[in-house]
């Protein structure tokens, strides 16, 4: 799919993350926002330097690598890079004005996860990313979010939209914490990632122990 979708009005996701690795949670969430909310595409964008995270990431080509691996089957998916190729930190307002400045016409949708929107206050602008983008938290641990946890954000509160998810208690923490304890957690990997991915994690030998 082309990147340019700027010539007519569309519905445009974003689902951002280091994606290290993208597991089967991820891919659910993109199958839920793009018939949840009718998206006409969803960008996956793997993160570059992310100012929040305290460990060092897996390097961008596996991250690449892997998402690519695991979306390449979902049509209206694009896998971007444009965070990866970013020198400095990763800051969500970048990403969206540059996709703005694509897509003048469209509507963009950001798809955060609970933990993300606890903390969304703390992001870089915020107040700039409620102007470019409707915000939709997928909960994967309660079934709804509480409407006073976006009453907070009055009088923007209209920007806010739920996402609703199964059940899927996968981490990549979790994902990266097997494959450190040894050679037989590999088949409970495969399990918890999509299979492209868990090959290309094995062939490469990724967060194994050391």
């Amino acid at each position: 799919m082309s990147v340019a979708l700027a010539l007519k009005s569309q519905r445009i996701g974003v689902f951002g993350g280091a994606f290290d690795p993208p597991h089967n949670a991820h891919v659910a969430l993109a199958r839920a926002a793009l018939e949840q909310f009718a998206l006409d595409a969803l960008y996956v964008i793997p993160t570059g330097q992310a100012w929040h995270k305290t460990r060092a990431l897996s390097a961008p080509v596996h991250r690449l690598a892997m998402t690519q691996l695991a979306f390449q089957n979902m049509p209206r998916v694009v896998v971007d890079d444009r965070e990866l190729k970013r020198t400095g930190p990763t800051f969500t307002v970048d990403t969206l004005q540059s996709l703005k400045a694509e897509n003048p016409q469209s509507q963009l949708y950001l798809f955060i996860g609970t933990d993300q929107f606890l903390a969304f206050r703390q992001w870089h602008k915020w107040q700039q990313i409620l102007e470019l983008a409707i915000i939709c938290v997928a909960d994967r641990a309660q079934p709804t979010l509480a409407q006073t946890q976006f009453d907070a954000y009055a009088p923007h509160n209209h920007r806010f939209f739920t996402l609703k998810l199964p059940l899927m208690p996968i981490s990549a923490t979790q994902v990266r914490q097997l494959m450190a304890s040894g050679a037989a957690a590999a088949e409970e990997v495969a399990r918890l990632v999509p299979e492209p991915v868990a090959r290309y994690i094995s062939l490469h030998q990724l967060y194994g122990p050391g």
